[in-house]
């Protein structure tokens, strides 16, 4: 098979992934949505997911094969290129959302996530469709500062961690969002059907630090890169900057956590803080920044 029709068909399964992606965030709203309130007891209120389980496991299974289908999407984008899909900004976000929904699918079978598939699913459509509409360049060969076997190394660790560093961001902004509604007087009907603020404090807290080690290395290992490519491990380029800025702020976010003993509001702010340095990293530095790092591809 042709490189040209590896391409063609590396969209296609990416345009399917944007569809399943679609049916799962219906599906996922819809069992949100039409829950049944059942009972008080104690003052709480629980709610009968019993009517919506169909609609929820369709969801799921929508993430699932939209999962599967943007997988074969970044394969076969690679297969085409005869290389690792990590070359410009289409393939890092291609692949970025394919980490960020692996994270979630990863956490659900661990973790009673499913609330967590409508946001994500948003998300990752988000992220597809701007993929495709303004990023997206033509299947074509490595820049010669990329052809290394650390581009595989790195930018996979780079990519992996993202993914789990915005998924926990996710679950910040909802406790933060919660919490505010519990401030001015409690949860609207929707958002009592979602996690304690307990638990979703501890679930962003165990994410970000399963995965900060893995960021760790990221960082090490575009050093050592660095030393091969240009014969320096560390110039302070704006993206090397940046991604210093997000380890040392994820450094803080868990410090304060284990040390200082911050929970709640305050932690969920300052892992939101330290997501936006990855977020601005990852777009503004690379879309608008200079540097030897400039591989947009825009």
């Amino acid at each position: 098979m042709t490189s040209r029709n590896l391409a063609y068909l590396s969209n296609y399964s990416i345009y399917s992934a944007m569809a399943l992606y679609t049916i799962a965030f219906f599906a996922h709203a819809i069992e949100v949505s039409f829950s049944v309130k059942t009972t008080e007891v104690d003052d709480k209120t629980s709610f009968d997911f019993s009517r919506t389980e169909k609609s929820g496991r369709i969801g799921t299974a929508m993430m699932i094969l939209g999962f599967i289908f943007l997988f074969a999407g970044v394969i076969l984008r690679g297969a085409s290129a005869h290389r690792v899909p990590w070359g410009n900004m289409y393939e890092f976000s291609i692949t970025g959302a394919l980490a960020f929904s692996g994270a979630y699918l990863f956490a659900l079978a661990k973790y009673k996530l499913r609330w967590l598939g409508l946001p994500v699913s948003i998300a990752v459509l988000l992220t597809l469709g701007t993929a495709i509409t303004v990023l997206y360049r033509p299947s074509a060969p490595l820049v010669p500062a990329l052809k290394s076997t650390w581009l595989a190394i790195h930018v996979s660790a780079a990519i992996i961690s993202g993914g789990v560093f915005l998924l926990a961001n996710t679950i910040a902004a909802t406790y933060l969002i919660l919490d505010r509604m519990e401030e001015r007087g409690g949860r609207s009907e929707w958002a009592k059907k979602l996690p304690t603020l307990e638990v979703l404090d501890q679930l962003s807290y165990r994410l970000v630090a399963f995965v900060f080690p893995l960021w760790t290395f990221a960082v090490i290992a575009g050093a050592i890169w660095a030393e091969s490519a240009w014969g320096r491990y560390w110039g302070w380029d704006p993206k090397e900057t940046w991604a210093f800025i997000t380890w040392v702020a994820y450094a803080a976010y868990l410090h304060a956590r284990v040390t200082v003993g911050w929970r709640g509001r305050k932690a969920a702010w300052l892992c939101l803080f330290a997501g936006s340095t990855f977020l601005f990293n990852y777009i503004y530095v690379n879309i608008y920044g200079t540097g030897l790092h400039t591989y947009s591809g825009l």
